[in-house]
């Protein structure tokens, strides 16, 4: 629903809930990214599942990786996993600011309407 000058502000539980759905789908965004990661480590660098957690966790936070990678196949993943990583941040920080963001327009707009 698009909210526009006439339309009343949403109630704070809506509000509330609306980000809650936000959160929760961004935290699933990331367990599978994270998932996508260790399986990616397991495959490609034949990594432990803690190393490979490892890894995953650190290149997906923005820290980069931990251990060296010897292999082409495993560099070549690691690459594609960090550019991949980078883009599910801005994905995850756009869902999570989207109602806040929204919330506040629709009261600027509402405050200039009147």
């Amino acid at each position: 629903m698009v909210a526009g000058k006439h339309t009343p502000l949403v109630p704070l539980r809506i509000f509330v809930r609306k980000v809650i759905r936000n959160l929760v789908v961004g935290l699933v965004i990331i367990a599978l990214s994270l998932f996508l990661g260790i399986m990616g480590y397991r495959y490609f660098a034949g990594m432990s599942w803690v190393d490979a957690y490892e890894n995953a966790a650190m290149i997906l936070s923005g820290m980069g990786p931990v251990d060296t990678l010897t292999s082409d196949d495993a560099k070549i993943f690691a690459g594609t996993y960090a550019l991949f990583s980078g883009i599910v941040f801005l994905v995850v920080i756009a869902i999570l600011i989207a109602p806040i963001f929204q919330r506040f327009l629709h009261k600027f707009l509402l405050m200039t309407s009147k």
